[in-house]
């Protein structure tokens, strides 16, 4: 029974950590540039958009249909941040757990 109570000590370990890790990760930032800085957003860990900023160039009816693809990629780019920047987080983590090889976490 000793090691299923240090197994339920570490899970509650594990838990705690994860929650940890949950609030750090809605708490980052990142910021998306599309079109050599004419468009930036900001994002937050959840995938919230914060903030966009537009160069004025931009603002004429021919640049309408770049302006919009611009956006797009400035949020993909914020997006992709976040993603990369979730891993590291989770990698550090779960750094001395021992858990089977491929299994990630969370769950």
């Amino acid at each position: 029974m000793k090691n299923f109570a240090d197994m339920m000590k570490q899970a509650q370990g594990l838990q705690k950590q994860m929650q940890e890790a949950q609030e750090s990760l809605a708490a980052l930032e990142a910021e998306g540039i599309a079109g050599g800085g004419l468009v930036r957003v900001q994002m937050t860990g959840k995938g919230y958009m914060r903030k966009v900023q537009i160069d004025p160039k931009m603002f004429s009816e021919d640049d309408r249909e770049v302006l919009e693809d611009l956006i797009t990629a400035a949020v993909n780019d914020a997006k992709a941040k976040l993603e990369e920047a979730s891993a590291e987080k989770m990698k550090e983590m779960t750094a001395g757990l021992p858990l089977p090889p491929g299994m990630k976490l969370p769950f």
